[in-house]
């Protein structure tokens, strides 16, 4: 470590806890200790864990005491297809084009014109291809060999994903009615109830994002993605649809989210995501990182006796 890193650590702490995280020093860690040490790392701030009010603490209290067996196959991007067929039918899946244990089983020369590839035990693991004869084979392997060597439980301590098995799977490529992106709705639920939707747009350029009430009123909130009130998003065709199927998925759970996409009037199921940011997440206003942590009943995960003191 060169003398200048070694300054700016001793001058931000927190940033040292952060890298030497990152890098899996600390996973022999229980849980609960090593959560106290990376959350004071990515935040700056103490964890409270025996009282959390705040949205990113009660998402760490989640991780901790929180153990619904469910939530291996709701975080588990192949698994997660029958349960959504299941909960509320098969015709919102995005159609399956293969599924492969390793990537030497992935014949590319048969896939389509354009697909997009995932991980299924991880999250942020996607490569989109939109024309199959100029993709980088090479490339793609490594990508995805390094993916499938990754366990991402270790770093934010997301419990559900530390024994998955590491699948490969494709799906169809999509795009909405702009004709060269897909806009992802992603439904905010508390205790079974959608409360808020934050929808990404600007995919292969600047990505960026606004917040929506379950009136479609915009709401001034940002978070790790810049925000972009002048912008105009118009309300998904059915969204009360979205909202109906986003309450079927979400009950019983204090907190999930459900992720859309709107193909004209057609629904497609994204993702179930437990621990956005894995609750390292910036919220500001920070008003509403309160606000957000006060609509999460931690009764609806350990009933009317909980307390991790």
């Amino acid at each position: 470590m060169n003398r200048q890193a070694v300054a700016q650590y001793a001058k931000k702490p927190r940033k040292l806890v952060r890298a030497l995280g990152r890098r899996g020093f600390f996973n022999w860690l229980p849980d609960r200790l090593y959560l106290k040490f990376i959350f004071y790392g990515e935040t700056g701030k103490r964890l409270n864990l025996v009282d959390p009010f705040t949205f990113n603490e009660k998402l760490q209290w989640l991780k901790i005491y929180d153990r619904n067996p469910l939530y291996h196959k709701l975080v588990d991007k192949y698994d997660v297809r029958k349960y959504i067929a299941d909960i509320i039918g098969d015709e919102y899946l995005i159609p399956l084009i293969g599924v492969w244990n390793n990537v030497d089983s992935i014949c590319f020369d048969k896939l389509p014109e354009n697909y997009v590839i995932k991980c299924t035990h991880g999250s942020s693991s996607n490569i989109i291809c939109k024309d199959n004869n100029s993709l980088n084979i090479h490339e793609t392997k490594l990508q995805l060999v390094k993916w499938m060597k990754y366990n991402w439980y270790w770093f934010g301590r997301e419990w559900p994903y530390k024994n998955i098995k590491p699948r490969i799977i494709a799906e169809e490529y999509l795009v909405d009615e702009s004709g060269y992106e897909l806009k992802d709705y992603k439904i905010h639920c508390f205790n079974g109830e959608p409360k808020l939707i934050q929808v990404f747009f600007g995919r292969g350029n600047v990505l960026k994002h606004k917040f929506y009430d379950v009136s479609w009123n915009y709401i001034s909130i940002s978070t790790n993605y810049p925000t972009d009130p002048v912008t105009v998003i118009n309300k998904p065709e059915r969204l009360l649809d979205i909202l109906e199927l986003a309450k079927k998925l979400s009950e019983g759970i204090p907190y999930i989210r459900v992720d859309f996409y709107s193909v004209g009037n057609k629904i497609y199921f994204g993702e179930l995501t437990l621990y956005p940011a894995s609750g390292f997440g910036s919220i500001s206003p920070k008003v509403w990182d309160s606000t957000l942590g006060s609509w999460i009943n931690l009764k609806l995960a350990y009933g009317e006796e909980y307390n991790c003191k």
